[in-house]
């Protein structure tokens, strides 16, 4: 049995939405709106590297799909009201069962994004998950953001995974609440916007992506102030003065490959708190992750970001539910783009959604302002979404009669 706390961890729900939300949702009263304006703010290269999925885009397009074919059917009658969306998760109450996802250099979409979205999940009391590969440290996100903190680690297999064992020990020092493994990158694919904008398997900023800088004054500064995009967590294993492609270079060639279940099982040894096994689709690897003793499934596709054939989550999710549910905590993402989307999943069975792409659209289109703007708007949505189809709690989500077409029979 791992070491569990031994009370309920209750995070402060806030008081309100933040008060511009009302001046804000009259420009950008969805996610789109934040998407359709990012471009004008962000470098084309940049923009393209964060909007971006695998191939042509086909996978993204299926995941957004197959949450739209979702219908809930309603019940009226009895008296509803707006209702509460607090939620537990792995002994901690949050104010919403909506996360920020990991996401691997958001920093490159905007310079200091990853602070940014941390401190707006703590104000807001709902999970934010670093990606290692991302531009903050551990220790720097541990600072804004204590309550709420979750990390995603990739497969460092060199030396017997010294890199990840020792990224185990700094986040149990900064007091990281969820581990999450990621093991649906067996080997990297290609993005073809990506490639097409100029970047390579190194960040070497050509003639045009300058230019695309120097018309971009809001993003400028932003670099101004908060630096260089790098992998900061991973940087101090491949030098003190390693430079930003000398890091990139060090992690493709100490990180890859998919965790097999021994390594998932040593990694269950060494964390003490919860974990989740992110990036399944499939129920039987559900369950093999719940005989380990990982607490928590996150469903997910990658966004979309790997290869374009994989199944939407949306529709794997309701056989993960039926194997694991009663067992694990499930959360998802891919295809997340409002608090409508987010009814949809816990209606299907999920304790929660996490979202990636509109977090950086936000940021894009906002700035400062722009992750916890998006935040307000998910849970605005999700309120009104549960109270429409007559939920008058996250339990009653599940009590909704609904037709899923794209739902897999394994």
């Amino acid at each position: 049995m791992h070491d569990m706390p031994d009370k309920k961890v209750l995070v402060q729900m806030p008081a309100g939405l933040n008060p511009n939300f009302v001046k804000l949702h009259s420009r950008f009263p969805t996610s789109a709106y934040l998407r359709a304006r990012a471009p004008h703010n962000v470098p084309r290269f940049a923009f393209e590297y964060g909007d971006t999925g695998a191939g042509a885009d086909v996978g993204i397009a299926h995941n957004w799909a197959a949450f739209d074919a979702i219908k809930v059917v309603p019940r009226y009658g009895a008296i509803t009201t707006v209702p509460p969306i607090d939620v537990e998760l792995f002994g901690t109450r949050y104010a919403a069962p909506i996360g920020i996802a990991p996401m691997g250099g958001p920093s490159l979409v905007w310079p200091g994004a990853d602070l940014l979205m941390a401190k707006a999940a703590q104000r807001a009391r709902i999970p934010y998950t670093l990606g290692v590969a991302g531009g903050a440290t551990i220790e720097d996100v541990a600072k804004v953001a204590p309550d709420v903190f979750w990390l995603q680690l990739y497969r460092f297999y060199q030396n017997d995974h010294a890199i990840g064992f020792d990224l185990i020990k700094r986040a149990t020092a900064a007091g990281v609440k969820v581990l999450a493994l990621t093991i649906d990158v067996p080997v990297r694919t290609t993005r073809s916007r990506e490639s097409y904008a100029g970047l390579g398997r190194e960040f070497r900023p050509t003639p045009r992506m300058i230019y695309e800088m120097i018309i971009r004054p809001k993003w400028l500064l932003a670099l101004l102030r908060n630096g260089y995009p790098r992998f900061a967590t991973i940087r101090p294993y491949a030098g003190a003065r390693a430079s930003t492609n000398e890091t990139i270079r060090f992690a493709r060639e100490n990180m890859g490959g998919v965790f097999s279940w021994e390594e998932v099982a040593r990694y269950r040894e060494r964390w003490k708190g919860p974990m989740l096994v992110k990036g399944i689709l499939h129920p039987a690897d559900a369950e093999k992750a719940v005989s380990l003793g990982i607490e928590g499934v996150w469903v997910s596709n990658h966004g979309g970001r790997q290869i374009e054939a994989l199944a939407p989550t949306i529709d794997v999710l309701p056989a993960i539910v039926a194997a694991v549910g009663k067992k694990a905590t499930i959360v998802l993402d891919s295809g997340i783009r409002s608090g409508q989307d987010v009814m949809r999943a816990l209606a299907l069975g999920a304790n929660a959604a996490f979202a990636g792409k509109s977090f950086l659209w936000a940021v894009g289109a906002l700035g400062d302002a722009g992750p916890g703007h998006l935040i307000d708007l998910y849970i605005d949505e999700l309120r009104s979404s549960l109270g429409q189809i007559g939920a008058r709690s996250l339990a009653e989500a599940r009590l909704a009669t609904i037709r899923h077409p794209g739902a897999i029979a394994f």
